[in-house]
């Protein structure tokens, strides 16, 4: 089954397109598990005039905004149940800045199929503090590294990836390949994933380890989607060895 788990519609800021949209469109590239992951602050935040360029309001109901986010997907998700298999996730932010908004001490995801968290490798301004280990503990659900260059990310720190990655399998936290092309990310591709791609070491290293690995194409304007870029990365992936996030669901 080809797996395509980051992808963005309306509730985040930076796009504009319906969830059923964005399904329909898996469907027609031929992916059969979707995973809607928008972003924790568009989703929390509900509307750019309320907080965003503000940070969130202080009356904003975040909590409330993700259970009816997560509500919406479940529904597409019965919806299109016999052409697909959609499940409901968030990108969570833990960015602290003027334009990032890190997912609130309060605010609950651990109801979601799964979440992926950015920011992970700019510890010193980051909520997660580098430590996706505590931080999925946080979240409560199943959880992955959304593009991030892990390999860079430990050697800056000194530590071993294969224990690393080890851990990662133990502690059922995926870490994904991220396949984007389009205009929002000025049509460049990840160089982590270039690597990645070529490193027989990386990819031994990983396959070793037990740990799973998930491919997104971080979608956020759907027309400029590209499924062949996903089914490419799923074969190579599943060639090396290495099981997907959610292989056999």
């Amino acid at each position: 089954m080809i797996q395509d788990l980051h992808t963005h519609t309306y509730y985040s800021f930076d796009s504009t397109d319906r969830i059923e949209r964005v399904i329909e469109a898996a469907i027609a590239g031929g992916v059969g598990l979707l995973g809607i992951t928008d972003h924790s602050y568009g989703v929390g935040c509900g509307r750019t005039d309320v907080c965003y360029d503000k940070g969130p309001a202080p009356e904003a109901n975040y909590g409330g905004m993700l259970l009816r986010y997560h509500d919406h997907v479940l529904t597409a998700a019965e919806k299109y149940r016999n052409k697909i298999k959609v499940l409901s996730g968030l990108e969570v932010c833990t960015l602290v800045s003027r334009d990032a908004y890190a997912l609130p001490d309060s605010a609950d995801v651990s109801f979601f199929d799964y979440v992926i968290v950015e920011n992970l490798d700019v510890p010193d301004r980051s909520i997660a503090r580098g430590d996706i280990f505590s931080f999925a503990k946080r979240c409560g659900c199943p959880t992955g590294i959304a593009h991030t260059d892990l390999f860079s990310f430990l050697a800056k720190r000194g530590e071993s990836p294969a224990k690393y990655f080890r851990r990662m399998a133990e502690e059922n936290i995926f870490w994904e390949i991220n396949v984007n092309f389009d205009s929002i990310h000025g049509f460049r591709t990840f160089d982590y994933v270039t690597e990645f791609f070529r490193n027989k070491q990386q990819q031994e290293i990983v396959r070793q380890s037990g740990a799973k690995l998930s491919v997104g194409f971080d979608s956020h304007i759907i027309r400029e989607y590209k499924p062949d870029r996903v089914k490419t990365a799923n074969k190579l992936i599943r060639d090396m060895g290495i099981r997907l996030a959610f292989d056999g669901i």
